[in-house]
């Protein structure tokens, strides 16, 4: 097995461990073996090919087959000494709605790589959606996918993670999740739940050397903000997203958030009081 980064250090003096990452860090990306589940467009496809050109072992999962191989092919050569100079990523389809079939996928990498440092959960669909424009089919949809379904990528994940006594657990929330905002009536509730998900997650793992990451992007340029027809403030690319994502992992971060200029913004507006915060939501989205 390859050695992994993700494992506890030493134990702290009590006047230092308030100050260690909450995390293992991760030294170094070479060699640590990484699911990507959500990896055919967007932030997903991004983290998946900056992990390789970081020289991690890398598999990639969604529904759709030629989208992921279009992104392994974008992937350089692998050097002549590579562990595996034929597959520099590795291709596995997979509905995540389908719990038989990830609980498959897992089984099959582990066959593969003999174990797995890192899954990044970052699969989750996004309609904006209204009171107004209430449609229970849609909502079921994304409850279904944004949450629902990530029971079934832990179920898979954590007894092997807990048999490792290593490695670790990244979620992809939002900051949709922070607090009610418009358009997100369905979508932010489902990530509140994740942001809550992975707070008890990291409480129950945390002592078996088992890292848990929450990722909290703000407005990133992928396929599925396109369609918004508002300024979206702060509007990163998903390269960038990707790469703030994997350097918190790296800092051994419990939550990444970005970009900060409109994170902490989110942050300090959900400490308000309810008649403060209404009044500023509605001031600057004219909800």
């Amino acid at each position: 097995m390859v050695t992994t980064g993700f494992v506890p250090g030493p134990t702290a003096a009590p006047s230092r461990s308030l100050w260690r990452p909450l995390n293992p860090p991760v030294p170094d990306w070479a060699g640590q073996r990484v699911w990507v589940v959500g990896a055919s467009s967007g932030i997903g496809a991004e983290l998946a090919l900056a992990l390789q050109r970081r020289g991690a072992r890398v598999a990639i999962s969604a529904r759709r087959r030629p989208a992921l191989e279009a992104i392994a092919a974008q992937c350089p050569p692998p050097p002549p000494d590579a562990e595996d100079p034929t597959r520099p990523m590795q291709v596995m389809p997979l509905d995540i709605n389908d719990a038989p079939a990830v609980a498959s996928c897992c089984d099959a990498l582990v066959r593969e790589w003999g174990g797995i440092d890192l899954v990044l959960w970052v699969a989750g669909i996004y309609q904006p959606m209204r009171a107004q424009n209430f449609e229970l089919g849609v909502a079921q949809g994304m409850l279904q996918t944004n949450l629902v379904a990530v029971y079934s990528g832990l179920a898979a994940v954590l007894p092997l993670l807990l048999r490792q006594r290593a490695g670790g657990i990244a979620l992809v929330s939002s900051v949709a999740g922070y607090s009610g905002l418009p358009q997100a009536l369905v979508y932010g509730p489902t990530k509140a739940a994740l942001i809550n998900l992975a707070e008890s997650l990291y409480l129950d793992l945390r002592a078996s050397g088992i890292g848990v990451y929450l990722i909290n992007p703000g407005y990133v340029d992928t396929p599925a903000t396109a369609g918004n027809d508002y300024t979206m403030p702060a509007l990163i690319t998903a390269r960038e997203a990707a790469d703030a994502t994997l350097s918190g992992i790296a800092a051994g971060r419990f939550e990444i958030h970005y970009p900060k200029r409109f994170t902490w913004w989110l942050k300090g507006a959900r400490l308000l009081p309810y008649r403060l915060y209404f009044a500023l939501v509605r001031r600057v989205t004219g909800a």
